[in-house]
C-alpha cells in the first residue's frame, strides 16, 4: 500500500464527551462556560436542543418572513454512549436474553410491522463475532449494562428532538417545516469490539481484556461509572450486529448494508400526507441536498465564493413523497470504507468485505492485503433484501460489469488508493501532527486540539515549566487528552504529580515524596521512549530545580491518539479531566503563576 495523500486522525470529531464536550461550533460553544464543567446535570444533546430553540426564537424575532435551514447533528448514537443513569435504568432487563435471541425477536417484529419484505431472510452471525453463549457469566452484567446505556442514549436523543418539534408546533411553524430525520451512526458501530470503557482502545489497537477493563472500572466506581464522564464506553460489537437486523455486518463495512443503511424519516405536514408504509426506492445521503433544491426550485450554483463546485451526484426523492411505488431514479451509487466496498446499479449490488474486521482488535495480516485478490459477491436486492443469497457464481457477467463500474466511480470520486483509511492502523506514526519541533506556551494556551498540539504522549520530549507558587500549591500545570486517555502534570497540596492515563485500562503515576516550597521553581518532565516504534514503553522523569523528585515507566504509550475531541491545556484541564484524582475539583486551575512552558521534541 502507498500512504494516502492526507493523514487523518483515527476517529471522527463526533467522539466527544457528552458530559464535558469540546466546543466545535456556535451551537455548542456555551458548553465551555465556567458553569458547564461543574454541572452534574449537563448533557451536550440537551444543550444543543436548548440552543437550537433559542436560535429559532431569534430567527422569528429578527426575520419572521424568511425561511430557515437548520442542520442539527447530535452525538448519539455515536460513541461514547454517555447518558444519565435514569435513562439506562428504563431498559434494565430488556436485553437479558442476549444479542442472538434479540436479533430474532427484532426480525419477527420487523416483518410483523411491514418494515421489511415478508420473504426477507435473517443472515447469520460472522464466525469472528462472539455469540451470547460465549460470554462468561462474570462478564454478562457488564455487557448488558453497555447495551442498556446505548438504548437509553438513543431514547434521550429522541426526547431532545421532540423538544424541537414541540416548539415548532407551539409557534405554528410545524405545518410548513420539513424535517429530514436520519437515525444512526453510519450503521451500528462495532468499534467497541468486545465492549469498551474507552472508545479509542480499538482505534489504537491496544491489547486488552474484559477482565482488565473490569478491574480498571473498580477504581471509578464499578459498573455505575459507565455512561458517565469518567468513561468513554461503547457496547459489544455483537450488540451492533443485533442492531443491524436483518443485515450481516456493521459500521466500517461498506459491503453489506448493516454498515451503511440508516432509517430516514421525512415529515412535512403541508406537503406530504402521512403514510406509514416504508419506501423501497434506493436512496443515499447525497440525495438530500438535491431534494431540497428541487422543492425550493433552486438551481445549484456552479461557483461558490470563487470556487468551482463538483457536480452533485444525488437525485431528488420528491417523487416518493406521494407515491409509495414511484419509479426508482437513482441509477448508481458506490460505497467504500477501509477497503470494504460496494457498487449499486438498478437493483443489483456487487461488493467485497475487504481486509478489516472492525470487531477484531490488533488484527494481523492487514499489511499483506492486496485489493486485487479480494473476492466479490453479487446480490439482487429487489429479490433479496438482506443480502442473504450470493449470486456471484450464477451471474459472472453481471459481477464483472459492476466491478468495472466501481473502478470508474472510484476514479471519478477520488477514492484511490483503495483502503487508504487502513494506513494509520499500520503506521500510526503518520497520523496528522504539528510540523513544529518546539513550542513556548503560557496560561493563555487552552483548547489546543490534540492533533495540533505537541505529541507528548507518543514521542520523546522534554517539557520545562517555569512557575511561581505558594505553600501547598494545587492545580494543573498542563494536560493533554481526557478521561478516556491522556496525560497530565499537576500539583496537589504542594506535591508534584504526573499521570499517564493509557485509555483507562492502565495508569502510570509519578509523585514527589516532598512538597515544593513556596517561590519560583523550574520543573522538567522528561519523557524518553525506549524505541521509535509506535506504542513503545517510555521512561518519565520529573525534576525540580535540577533535582530528580519522581519517575515512572509507561509500559506502553498511545500509538496514534488519546482522543478525537479533547485538547492541550496549560494551567487548567478543561473538558473531560485526564486524572480521576482531581475530577471533583475540575477544571482544577493552578493557583500559582505559570510564566512559561517550553516543549521540545527529542
Amino acid at each position: 500500500m502507498e500512504p494516502p495523500d492526507h493523514r487523518r486522525p483515527p476517529a471522527p470529531a463526533d467522539n466527544s464527551s457528552q458530559h464535558k464536550p469540546r466546543p466545535r461550533n456556535k451551537l455548542t460553544s456555551a458548553a465551555t462556560r465556567p458553569t458547564a464543567p461543574h454541572d452534574e446535570k449537563y448533557h451536550l444533546t440537551e444543550d444543543m436542543a436548548e440552543k437550537a430553540i433559542t436560535w429559532l426564537k431569534l430567527h422569528r424575532s429578527f426575520s419572521p418572513d424568511q425561511p430557515f435551514l437548520m442542520y442539527w447533528a447530535p452525538g448519539a448514537a455515536h460513541g461514547p454512549h454517555h447518558v444519565f443513569p435514569e435513562w439506562a435504568k428504563k431498559y434494565q432487563g430488556k436485553f437479558d436474553q442476549g444479542w442472538d435471541k434479540l436479533r430474532k425477536e427484532v426480525f419477527a417484529r420487523q416483518k410483523q410491522l411491514g418494515w421489511i419484505p415478508a420473504d426477507a431472510k435473517l443472515t447469520e452471525r460472522a464466525e469472528t463475532m462472539e455469540a451470547w453463549d460465549d460470554i462468561p457469566d462474570s462478564q454478562r452484567e457488564f455487557q448488558l449494562r453497555l447495551m442498556e446505556l446505548f438504548a437509553g442514549f438513543v431514547e434521550h436523543t429522541d426526547a431532545q428532538v421532540g423538544k424541537l418539534v414541540d416548539y415548532l408546533e407551539q409557534t405554528g411553524q410545524r405545518e410548513n417545516t420539513m424535517i429530514i430525520y436520519i437515525w444512526g451512526d453510519n450503521g451500528s458501530s462495532a468499534e467497541g469490539q468486545k465492549g469498551s470503557i474507552s472508545e479509542l482502545l480499538a482505534q489504537n489497537q491496544i491489547p486488552n481484556t474484559i477482565e482488565q477493563q473490569l478491574e480498571a472500572l473498580k477504581g471509578l466506581g464499578g459498573l455505575d461509572a459507565l455512561g458517565g464522564p469518567l468513561t468513554d464506553n461503547m457496547y459489544h460489537a455483537s450488540w451492533a450486529w443485533a442492531g443491524s437486523t436483518p443485515f450481516r455486518y456493521t459500521k466500517l463495512v461498506a459491503s453489506h448494508f448493516g454498515g451503511t443503511r440508516n432509517p430516514l424519516v421525512i415529515s412535512w405536514p403541508k406537503g406530504i400526507k402521512p403514510d406509514k408504509r416504508p419506501r423501497s426506492q434506493f436512496y443515499h445521503v447525497n440525495d438530500i441536498a438535491p431534494t431540497i433544491y428541487d422543492l425550493l426550485d433552486i438551481t445549484p450554483p456552479k461557483v461558490v465564493n470563487g470556487f468551482a463546485q463538483d457536480p452533485i451526484d444525488g437525485v431528488s426523492m420528491t417523487a416518493s413523497f406521494a407515491d409509495t411505488d414511484a419509479p426508482e431514479n437513482k441509477p448508481v451509487q458506490y460505497f467504500d470504507n477501509n477497503g470494504s466496498r460496494g457498487i449499486y446499479k438498478d437493483g443489483w449490488y456487487a461488493c467485497t468485505f475487504g481486509p478489516l474486521i472492525p470487531w477484531v482488535n490488533a488484527q494481523p495480516g492487514l499489511a499483506e492485503w492486496d485489493s486485487a485478490k479480494d473476492v466479490w459477491e453479487l446480490y439482487n436486492l429487489r429479490e433479496d433484501f438482506s443480502q442473504a443469497n450470493d449470486l456471484a457464481t450464477k451471474h459472472p457477467e453481471k459481477l464483472a460489469e459492476l466491478k468495472k463500474l466501481f473502478l470508474e466511480q472510484a476514479r471519478e470520486n477520488k477514492v484511490f488508493p483503495i483502503g487508504a483509511g487502513i494506513w494509520l492502523r499500520l503506521h500510526p506514526e503518520d497520523v496528522i501532527t504539528s510540523p513544529y519541533r518546539s513550542w513556548v506556551f503560557d496560561e493563555t494556551t487552552t483548547r489546543m486540539p490534540e492533533f495540533t498540539a505537541p505529541g507528548l504522549g507518543k514521542k520523546s520530549n522534554t517539557v520545562t515549566i517555569e512557575l511561581e507558587c505558594g505553600k501547598d500549591a494545587s492545580g494543573v500545570l498542563y494536560a493533554l487528552g481526557g478521561a478516556g486517555g491522556g496525560l497530565t502534570c499537576y500539583m496537589d497540596d504542594g506535591y508534584l504529580v504526573f499521570e499517564y492515563n493509557l485509555m483507562i485500562v492502565q495508569r502510570f503515576i509519578a509523585k514527589s515524596k516532598e512538597k515544593l516550597t513556596a517561590g519560583k521553581h523550574t520543573i522538567v518532565v522528561d519523557t524518553s521512549l525506549k524505541s521509535p516504534r509506535p506504542g513503545s514503553p517510555a521512561d518519565i522523569v520529573l525534576t525540580v530545580d535540577g533535582k530528580e523528585v519522581a519517575r515512572t515507566t509507561a509500559k506502553m504509550t498511545v500509538p496514534a491518539a488519546f482522543t478525537a475531541s479533547e485538547s492541550f491545556d496549560v494551567g487548567v484541564d478543561l473538558g473531560s479531566t485526564v486524572s480521576r484524582e482531581y475530577y471533583k475539583r475540575r477544571p482544577f486551575r493552578f493557583n500559582g503563576k505559570i510564566q512559561k512552558v517550553r516543549v521540545a521534541l527529542k
